[in-house]
């Protein structure tokens, strides 16, 4: 077959779609819906534009409110002896690193009564999208940025909202976060499993998030003056 041949061009271009579909750098939900919108002939162009949004709200959790008792410097500590230490361990998968000593300063610091709104976004178009990105959106969202500790109140007061088979990742600036042996930057995350396990586990600020990878938006609660 002759190199313009049209059916040859088809395939070649169909392979490179599985190829990026099973490497995830596509959405598989996406290219599904551009294929049923060719097989029914029902607009397939507006299928294949690009969408403009590349985050959508996943789930709204609504209000934590930080513990009278809470203490920045102790929390991570004293959470792993709530949920970890004893024999009826919460988490499935626990990451030791997950300490204050690596995660000091968050951006904001969390302080008793303080209240913060969650909420927790997702990707919605195909491909990879960087942490830069994601971070990039929070700014847009007026987000303040709790890092572990935020994601420890999240477990401690949400967990029964967030829906299953999701990573829910708390971001923070690069100079908040704690840099393992490789040098590599790291992102906690709290993973609520497809069977209701959970996971509390440190993610790569420059790896690759796929579609089951969502994070956390934390925004201030401004409290109404009555007059």
């Amino acid at each position: 077959m002759s190199s313009d041949n049209i059916f040859e061009r088809l395939f070649k271009l169909w392979t490179s779609v599985c190829k990026l579909v099973l490497d995830g750098k596509r959405d598989p939900k996406l290219i599904a819906t551009i294929l049923q919108g060719i097989v029914d002939e029902s607009a397939p162009a507006t299928a294949l534009a690009e969408p403009t949004e590349k985050f959508a709200l996943f789930v709204d959790l609504g209000i934590i409110t930080v513990p009278d008792d809470y203490d920045h410097e102790t929390q991570l500590a004293k959470f792993k002896e709530r949920h970890q230490d004893g024999k009826k361990k919460s988490f499935c998968f626990y990451n030791d690193n997950i300490t204050h000593d690596n995660f000091p300063k968050p951006t904001r610091i969390l302080k008793p009564g303080d209240k913060l709104r969650v909420r927790a976004f997702q990707q919605v178009v195909g491909g990879k999208i960087t942490s830069e990105e994601r971070m990039a959106f929070l700014a847009t969202q007026k987000a303040v940025h709790t890092g572990a500790q935020g994601a420890s109140l999240v477990f401690e007061q949400k967990r029964d909202q967030l829906p299953k088979g999701k990573w829910y990742a708390s971001f923070d600036e690069k100079d908040r976060l704690w840099a393992d042996a490789d040098g590599d930057l790291r992102v906690s995350y709290v993973y609520c499993h497809s069977d209701g396990g959970f996971g509390f586990d440190l993610g790569y600020l420059e790896g690759i998030w796929f579609g089951d990878r969502a994070f956390l938006c934390f925004t201030e609660v401004e409290e109404t003056k009555v007059i």
